[in-house]
């Protein structure tokens, strides 16, 4: 394994246990301040569709190489 190859894997490793954390405290937030189910369906939309963006933004990378 290069030292490129070992950054990018402790990246992608990185990012999804702070995802995970991130994940963790916002739905502890929305259980304790009841939030309306359109607000909470709103939140998770926009939680779920940032992590993509960046799944999108590496393979449209990955092609145009």
């Amino acid at each position: 394994m290069t030292v490129a190859q070992f950054e990018t894997l402790g990246l992608w490793l990185g990012l999804a246990a702070l995802y995970i954390f991130i994940v963790l405290a916002i739905n502890d937030v929305l259980k304790k301040s009841q939030a309306p189910r359109l607000g909470r369906f709103f939140v998770w939309l926009v939680l779920f569709l940032s992590p993509l963006v960046f799944v999108i933004k590496t393979v449209v990378q990955y092609f145009l190489e």
